[in-house]
């Protein structure tokens, strides 16, 4: 299996040769456009994540969930104005250790496209490599990537309960339902399993080992062949999990409502603990 990460030394060598996409949030943080105007990769396009890889949700309380899944046209056209074309390799990259990157991979291997890589560490393993920074304005030349989604495993609120292993990415106290900062409930989808997406880094923020990462999902029992699904607040740092999953060689899908689409019905079960 070939990894879904790339490290900063490996994207210098072929940097000709890729598609790179500047996907930086982070919330509460400064926005990421800024973060992009004062330096970027040469060549990275910025692509924003509340506007082009999620809608908006529909009311304070949506099914499905505070990022809901792009609309498909919506999610293309951003992808082609940012220099995506389906025969191109890319790589995504963010300041949040991969948070961020892992949606923008998501959804391109959703849609098709065959060589999505995220780069291991991101804007800072760039930096601390001594990768070139520019601060010039990025007008790709458009792309021709044409993608429709369905590539990639999901689940909704009427199965995801029904799979073998259901993997909570968020912070550990707000699985247990200590607390609850954003969404209108505490605690976690009855069944779930906790791995907080900071376990699947170092303190590099670079990613673990696969074998390091298949030590820590099999812990919860998700292994090859399992039936597994992730979910974190808002359907973001899920693909976190799943990104860290596909390195240790476990297929899983995706619960893009999360725990806010989730706790949008108030009649659906809540366990904490």
């Amino acid at each position: 299996m070939s990894s879904p990460l790339i490290s900063a030394a490996e994207l210098s060598s072929i940097l000709a040769g890729v598609t790179v996409l500047d996907v930086r949030y982070r919330m509460g943080g400064p926005t990421g456009f800024e973060e992009h105007a004062s330096g970027h990769i040469p060549t990275a396009a910025y692509v924003d994540l509340d506007t082009e890889l999620a809608s908006a949700p529909a009311d304070p309380v949506d099914e499905r969930g505070r990022h809901p899944l792009p609309d498909p046209e919506v999610f293309v056209a951003a992808m082609r104005r940012a220099g995506v074309s389906g025969d191109r390799p890319v790589v995504v990259h963010d300041d949040w250790q991969g948070r961020a990157a892992g949606r923008a991979w998501w959804l391109l291997r959703d849609h098709g496209h065959p060589d999505v890589r995220v780069l291991d560490g991101g804007w800072p393993a760039w930096v601390a490599a001594g990768g070139a920074v520019s601060t010039e304005s990025v007008a790709p030349e458009p792309g021709d990537f044409e993608g429709t989604p369905g590539s990639m495993r999901v689940v909704d609120a009427s199965d995801v309960c029904d799979v073998d292993v259901l993997i909570d990415a968020r912070a550990p106290e707000r699985y247990r339902g200590e607390i609850e900062p954003i969404d209108p409930v505490a605690g976690h989808i009855p069944g779930a399993a906790n791995v907080d997406t900071s376990r699947n880094v170092t303190e590099d923020g670079t990613f673990r080992s696969p074998a390091e990462l298949r030590e820590i999902y099999a812990a919860v029992g998700a292994v090859p062949g399992a039936d597994v699904a992730a979910y974190c607040g808002s359907g973001v740092t899920a693909t976190h999990d799943l990104l860290a999953l596909a390195v240790a060689g476990v297929d899983a899908a995706l619960y893009p409502g999360s725990w806010s689409g989730w706790a949008s019905d108030e009649s659906r079960p809540v366990e904490r603990s």
